[in-house]
C-alpha cells in the first residue's frame, strides 16, 4: 500500500457515498401525488442518475419526462424520458434545446399534475433559456468565469437574463404543483442559488445585480441592463422543496474512508471558498506545519474555489489548487495532496482534479516546467498531465461540490 493507492481509495469512497440514489430514493419512495399526471424534469450535471432512480421508482405513474445534463453524463435511456446533454460551465444549443422541451412538457398543466424537479449542480448552464441573443449569454459567461466571479455572483446576474431561472420555470408549471429534490453545490445550500434557483422564490435584488455589473466592470448591452431592473419572483405558493445531498455528507464521507486506512482525519473547513492557487498554498502550509507528526494524518478542506484567468491555458480550480500546493509540499516525504471535484469533471477538461506529491515540482522541473509559469498561464491541466498528476473518473453521476485533501503518511498500517 502506499500514500497513492490510499489516494484513490478514498476518492472513491468518498463519490460512492456521495451518489444521488439513495437520497432521491428517500425523497420518492413514500411519497404520494395527486389525481392528475406525474411529469419529471431532471437538470445539472447529475441529471441522469437522479432520474433513473427517480423513474424506477415512479414506474408506470411517471407519464412522460426531460433530462438535460452535460455532454457525456448521459449513460443510456431512462423509461418515458427525453435525454438532452448541453453545454458546461457555457451554455450552448443543446444546453437552449433541453430547456426548450421542458418547457414545452410544463404548459398548460392542471392543478392535480406534479412536477417532479430534480436539480443538481451545473443547471445554471445547462438549463437556460435566454431572454438576450445566445452570443451575448455565452459571451458575458466567459467574462463572469475569467474575472473570478463566484457562483453566487454569477447566479445573481444569469437568473435576470433567463426565462427558466431565478422561480420562473415555477411559475411556468403553474398550477401544477413542483416537488423539487435538490442535490446541492453551494455553500450553505441556498436554494434560489442553486442552479440560479427556477423553482425557488429569488433573494437576490436588482440593487445587487447592478453592483456585480458594477464590480467586476462587465460588458452589458442596454437590453441586459433593461433585464436587471426587472424584479425575479419573491413568493411562489405551487412547490415543495427537499435538499437530498451537500458537500458536508462529501467531507464527512472522505474522513470516514482517511480513518478506514488508518489516517487522524481533521476537517479544516466545508465552506472553502477563495482563489484556488491561494487554497493549495494554505493547505500545504498545513502539511508543513505537521511533518514531525508520528501518525498518519489527513486534513481535509470541502467547498468551491474559483481560478482568475491569466493565460490562455487549459485546466480547472481542482488541477489548479493541486498544482500549487506542490510548490509547498516540494521534497517532504510520504505527503501528498489532492483536490477534486465530485462530479468527475473540473473546468473544461476530462480531469475531476489533480494530485501532487513532494517530488511533484522536481518531475516538472525535469521536464522544463515552472509551477510560477504553469500558474501564470493556467495551464495546470498539461502540466499534471505530463507529470501523471491528473485523477480522471469519468462523469460520477454526482455534484456536491469540491474537497481537497492533505495526506501526511507516517505509521505503517497492518
Amino acid at each position: 500500500m502506499s500514500i497513492y493507492t490510499d489516494a484513490q481509495s478514498i476518492i472513491q469512497q468518498a463519490i460512492q457515498a456521495c451518489l444521488p440514489d439513495q437520497a432521491v430514493r428517500r425523497a420518492l419512495e413514500d411519497r404520494t401525488f395527486g389525481p392528475g399526471r406525474v411529469l419529471l424534469v431532471s437538470i445539472g450535471k447529475a441529471a441522469w442518475q437522479m432520474a433513473s432512480c427517480a423513474a424506477a421508482l415512479l414506474g408506470d405513474r411517471l407519464d412522460a419526462g426531460v433530462v438535460v445534463t452535460k455532454h457525456g453524463h448521459s449513460q443510456g435511456e431512462i423509461p418515458h424520458c427525453a435525454i438532452c446533454e448541453g453545454g458546461h460551465p457555457v451554455p450552448d444549443e443543446g444546453s437552449f434545446a433541453g430547456t426548450r422541451a421542458a418547457m414545452e412538457l410544463v404548459r398548460n398543466l392542471s392543478p392535480e399534475d406534479t412536477v417532479v424537479f430534480l436539480v443538481s449542480g451545473g443547471g445554471s448552464a445547462l438549463f437556460e433559456c435566454p431572454l438576450i441573443p445566445a452570443e451575448e449569454l455565452e459571451e458575458l459567461t466567459r467574462e463572469l468565469l475569467a474575472c473570478g466571479a463566484d457562483i453566487v455572483e454569477m447566479n445573481t446576474i444569469r437568473k435576470r437574463l433567463s426565462a427558466v431561472k431565478g422561480g420562473r420555470f415555477a411559475q411556468l408549471c403553474a398550477p401544477a404543483k413542483v416537488y423539487a429534490i435538490v442535490l446541492s453545490d453551494i455553500l450553505g445550500d441556498p436554494l434560489d442559488m442553486i442552479a440560479s434557483g427556477p423553482a425557488y422564490p429569488d433573494s437576490s435584488t436588482c440593487e445587487q445585480a447592478r453592483a456585480i455589473v458594477e464590480k467586476y466592470r462587465l460588458h452589458l448591452s442596454p437590453r441586459a441592463m433593461e433585464l436587471l431592473g426587472e424584479e425575479t419572483p419573491k413568493e411562489l405558493d405551487n412547490v415543495e422543496t427537499v435538499v437530498t445531498g451537500s458537500v458536508r455528507e462529501l467531507c464527512a464521507a472522505a474522513g470516514a474512508a482517511c480513518r478506514s486506512l488508518g489516517y487522524e482525519p481533521v476537517l479544516l473547513t466545508d465552506q472553502l471558498c477563495c482563489q484556488a492557487r491561494e487554497a493549495g498554498s494554505f493547505l500545504a502550509s498545513i502539511a508543513r506545519t505537521h511533518q514531525d507528526t508520528k501518525t498518519s494524518l489527513a486534513f481535509l478542506a470541502g467547498g468551491e474555489t474559483v481560478v482568475q484567468l491569466t493565460g490562455h491555458g487549459k485546466g480547472g480550480r481542482n488541477q489548479e489548487l493541486a498544482l500549487a500546493a506542490a510548490e509547498g509540499i516540494a521534497l517532504l516525504e510520504d505527503t501528498l495532496v489532492f483536490s477534486l471535484g465530485s462530479d468527475g469533471t473540473d473546468g473544461p477538461t476530462d480531469a475531476a482534479g489533480g494530485m501532487v506529491d513532494g517530488w511533484t515540482r522536481e518531475r516538472l522541473s525535469q521536464a522544463g516546467l515552472t509551477i510560477h509559469q504553469v500558474l501564470a498561464e493556467n495551464d495546470a491541466y498539461h502540466a499534471l498531465e505530463r507529470v501523471d498528476g491528473l485523477i480522471r473518473t469519468g462523469p460520477t453521476g454526482t455534484n456536491v461540490n469540491d474537497v481537497a485533501v492533505v495526506l501526511i503518511r507516517r505509521a505503517r498500517r497492518g
